[in-house]
């Protein structure tokens, strides 16, 4: 029997982080999945290429700014993490195209493979808090979370154990601990800068939480320090889909995963409810479907409220489980742009002992926790680090032979720099929207996206180079340099919210187990459902949710509603 007529107990759309995970946890409690994903499946040994050195490339390894890229990856390249590396891991702009207003631009950053972003990501590892999920309750923006913090950290716990976290117990309320495995060390700098603000300003300073392994896991070795992870990871030291979700659910001869399946939209049945999923082979063009008796949408937060908005039937006809009118709406992007970088003249001749350690620092939220800003709502925390500098410096100092190297080698400054990610708030008019005059190389309508920050966002922006730059004063930094330029949205490449969860149907799509409100055989387990986008990165909490829904998935099969 031909994989798309089979009849599965779950189709799920996409196999990144969530939909990788949403596998494992379905076929490990015994139902049959297909997992559909839109791009190829990477052969390690040829995509990733951590262990490539920049002599092995034709361009050293250089950002991409030729001609062909920009033609074809005019978005992509914006990203820190596309270059001669790694665009490979990044989709063909114009196969993928979106419409944006010109006053109102965003920045979508995307990879379509077996693995997803999983591959890419910065593996940063941080838990939300009540004061994130509640926090309409303390300042009256937005809507609360169906789900509190207490509810959801048992699922954190699980998550955390499978992907392995190293990091460290710090017991802060706005950033709770995890299921940690033993921490990265701090460099000097990082030492005397978490001295410094915990003596002057009462902050912290951690190490990152990441999905990195610093002892070996189910069968993955610990990280090795190669450092660039963004290339892939052939040892599976860190946490993507490929390297153990995927495999785990393979493990149990449940899955069937189905590459270069481009998703279209959700067919329903003649009640209303989701009967199966139509999509276009990637390669051959031609349009096949694939029965299930639940969908899961794992796709990205932009790409299951494409297929859901395009999904229009008598039953849904301004979009799939679009009663309330919000479906698209909400969308938020952490906001990026204020930070300081210095040297520190203390550390002048000190050995940098870390290695190519594949993580930084972490200072966590200090804003509107007990006492309330009187500019701005909500919070932000800085990521960043401090190490010696590479050997570029070299070019700007004049010299020949032995005397020059030596002072080359003397002449390495120690850098410090920290960046904050602060909280978007969730505004109806940050939105997406099909644009019905426009196709993809599949022939699926395009996404409209319409996203900008405001004042609270501007002023946030001001007040994390404030506190950047107090910060490095206070280590003793030299030669600082204040960034205060807010970024576009979509940067920082953790947008949420166009599907969000809420007790309420009318303002609302998803409840607090990622159910569809019109539809209870679908669910939505990416980052669409979130109510707000508080500050820390947000994968985590996107894998605990998925853990919750999926447990809540499998007692409903048992109990014959779905």
């Amino acid at each position: 029997m031909a994989a798309q007529d089979q009849q599965y107990d779950v189709v799920i759309v996409g196999s990144g982080a969530t939909g990788g995970w949403a596998a494992k946890q379905l076929t490990e409690a015994g139902l049959s999945v297909a997992v559909l994903e839109a791009g190829r499946e990477l052969d390690p040994e040829v995509d990733y290429t951590e262990h490539k050195r920049p002599f092995d490339m034709p361009f050293r390894g250089r950002r991409l700014g030729t001609q062909a890229v920009q033609a074809r990856q005019p978005v992509q390249s914006l990203c820190y993490q596309c270059d001669e590396y790694t665009n490979h891991l990044f989709v063909d702009d114009t196969e993928n195209p979106y419409t944006t207003p010109a006053d109102r631009p965003f920045t979508w950053l995307r990879g379509r493979h077996v693995g997803g972003k999983s591959i890419m990501w910065a593996r940063q590892t941080y838990r939300l808090s009540d004061y994130d999920m509640k926090a309409a309750s303390r300042d009256g923006f937005g809507i609360d979370w169906p789900v509190d913090y207490a509810t959801l950290a048992p699922y954190y716990d699980i998550a955390e154990r499978f992907i392995g976290v190293s990091g460290r117990a710090e017991g802060l309320p706005q950033l709770p601990d995890g299921q940690f495995q033993p921490p990265m060390a701090l460099t000097c700098g990082e030492e005397l800068l978490k001295t410094a603000i915990r003596d002057e300003f009462g902050r912290a300073l951690t190490i990152g939480r990441c999905a990195i392994l610093t002892e070996d896991l189910n069968g993955r070795p610990k990280c090795h320090y190669c450092g660039p992870c963004s290339r892939g990871c052939r040892t599976g030291s860190y946490y993507s889909s490929v390297s153990s979700s995927l495999p785990a659910a393979e493990a149990t001869g449940r899955l069937t995963l189905i590459p270069n399946a481009v998703v279209s939209h959700v067919e329903v049945d003649d009640v209303g409810r989701c009967r199966s999923v139509y999509y276009i082979d990637r390669i051959t063009r031609n349009q096949r479907e694939i029965f299930g008796r639940a969908v899961v949408l794992c796709a990205s937060t932009l790409e299951s409220t494409r297929i859901m908005l395009n999904s229009t039937s008598e039953h849904h006809p301004t979009g799939l489980a679009n009663s309330s009118g919000v479906l698209g709406h909400y969308l938020m992007d952490h906001v990026m742009g204020g930070g300081a970088s210095g040297v520190l003249p203390v550390l002048k001749g000190f050995p940098d002992t870390r290695g190519n350690r594949p993580n930084g620092i972490y200072i966590p939220r200090f804003r509107n926790l007990e006492e309330r800003h009187p500019d701005f709502l909500r919070g932000y925390g800085y990521q960043g680090g401090s190490n010696v500098v590479k050997w570029g410096h070299a070019m700007a100092i004049p010299g020949f032979g032995g005397a020059f190297k030596q002072d080359v080698r003397e002449s390495r400054p120690w850098q410090i720099s920290i960046g904050g990610f602060g909280e978007h708030l969730p505004r109806y008019e940050n939105s997406c929207e099909l644009d019905t005059t426009h196709v993809d190389a599949w022939g699926i309508p395009i996404l409209h996206i319409s996203a900008a920050y405001g004042e609270n966002e501007q002023t946030m922006v001001d007040d994390m180079a404030d506190a950047a730059e107090e910060m490095l004063r206070a280590v003793g930094a030299e030669d600082i340099e204040v960034e205060r330029e807010i970024s576009n949205p979509g940067l920082a490449i953790h947008e949420v919210g166009t599907a969000r969860m809420g007790d309420d149907p009318g303002t609302s799509v998803l409840n607090g187990y990622e159910q569809a409100h019109d539809v209870s055989n679908l669910f939505v387990m990416d980052g669409s459902g979130l109510p707000s986008s508080a500050c820390q990165n947000p994968t985590i909490t996107f894998m605990a949710l998925a853990t919750r829904a999926c447990e809540y998935m499998v007692e409903e099969f048992r109990a014959s509603r779905v």
